[in-house]
């Protein structure tokens, strides 16, 4: 059987690719529990320092969740549906937003349900000029499971998530960027190396300091500004016994590139 999440690593980028095109990408929960595994070795190797994550094939990056498997959890009762199917997935995107490396999604395609969900997660995102967005779990009679009815309102504010999560009408990568789920569209042949270009532009800085940062605004962002500036103070007491720290003032007095050894 084919891997279900390629991984392949471009130096100090990591790329994984969802892998079930025959299905549209659709996260099964071997893919979700897969995924967490590739992030838990990813995290502690620290060669790498950012992630790209996007879809197999030319159709999606992903469709969603696997519904034929969800329906038969619903058939097992309430209890098996909320374990297997809606805590799996907040597992899967709560890893995604708190990961402490960067990870930018590369939009290829459909990205409906968890696809959309796995794209307001993640840290940054490049949104294929073909990609397509839709919160369509209404459909079958189900709000999103995934973090869809929290992280979209705070990305979009709560009238435009409301009307997509409620119509469950697909919207272009054109709205997706208006609404600040995606940071960029570009022409489909460029997406990786735009995707891979966004991470170069990161990954030339501390990786400490890139840390810190995702942290002081994944934990800051849903606080009273109070208590995330006393998040952002934690984080920059964090940074200010290593050697990154160091070497960048060092760096920027001599008026030379920094060499950052992420301690």
């Amino acid at each position: 059987m084919p891997d279900l999440i390629k991984y392949e690593t471009h130096g100090a980028i990591a790329l994984l690719t969802l892998n079930r095109p025959e299905k549209l990408n659709a996260l099964n929960y071997a893919t979700n529990d897969r995924l967490l595994e590739l992030l838990e070795k990813i995290e502690s190797d620290t060669t790498i320092r950012s992630v790209v994550l996007t879809g197999a094939g030319e159709r999606a990056f992903s469709a969603g969740g696997d519904i034929h498997e969800f329906t038969e959890s619903v058939k097992a009762g309430v209890d098996v549906a909320v374990k297997d199917f809606c805590k799996r997935g907040q597992t899967m995107t709560a890893r995604l937003e708190s990961f402490s490396k960067p990870i930018i999604a590369a939009v290829n395609g459909i990205a409906f349900g968890g696809g959309c969900e796995i794209t307001e997660a993640v840290h940054l995102a490049v949104a294929s000029d073909q990609a397509l967005f839709a919160k369509p779990e209404i459909n079958i009679g189900i709000p999103p499971t995934f973090g869809g009815t929290q992280r979209l309102p705070r990305l979009a504010g709560r009238k435009r998530a409301l009307e997509l999560l409620l119509t469950g009408d697909r919207f272009s990568p054109q709205r997706a960027y208006e609404m600040g789920l995606v940071n960029k569209i570009v022409p489909h042949e460029q997406l990786l190396s735009a995707a891979f270009d966004m991470a170069e532009r990161i990954i030339r800085h501390s990786p400490l300091a890139a840390s810190r940062i995702i942290t002081s605004v994944t934990r800051g962002i849903n606080t009273t500004i109070e208590e995330g500036l006393l998040i952002e103070r934690e984080q920059f007491a964090r940074m200010a016994s290593t050697s990154d720290i160091h070497e960048g003032l060092d760096a920027w007095i001599a008026r030379r590139t920094p060499q950052y050894t992420g301690t």
